[in-house]
């Protein structure tokens, strides 16, 4: 399987916006969800959201309200759209891919997932 690219980083100040994109080569045909995860300097890489190909959403109770995932089937790239982000925010980012039919907690569990790339920085600081 290919590795999924995830772009669209950088630093913002608290309160600030980003858009992440995730390249999804042979979109829709080989899997079944595509999740974003992060992972913050000494801590465990933990699930942000995730869309299925039926487009149900699963979040991180701690983004609810802050961060839409959504797609486009066209140019075959899944976003995270990031808002009233939090120093605890800061990150790298990552999207994966999974086959299995997943659903609350599971969808949002790591080991779950797989085409890891090297992801995308995100910074929230002032």
């Amino acid at each position: 399987q290919a590795q999924l690219l995830a772009s669209g980083g950088g630093l913002v100040q608290p309160g600030g916006s980003l858009r992440l994109s995730c390249e999804t080569p042979r979109f829709g045909l080989d899997y079944f969800a595509i999740g974003w995860f992060r992972q913050a300097p000494g801590k465990e890489r933990e699930g942000v959201a995730t869309i299925t190909n039926e487009g149900s959403i699963t979040y991180l109770d701690s983004v609810k309200g802050r961060f839409t995932i959504s797609r486009d089937n066209v140019k075959n790239i899944v976003y995270l759209q990031m808002n009233s982000l939090k120093a605890e925010d800061t990150a790298v980012y990552y999207c994966a891919q999974t086959s299995l039919d997943l659903s609350g907690p599971f969808a949002l569990n790591p080991s779950n997932f797989g085409s890891w790339g090297q992801g995308t920085q995100v910074t929230v600081s002032s």
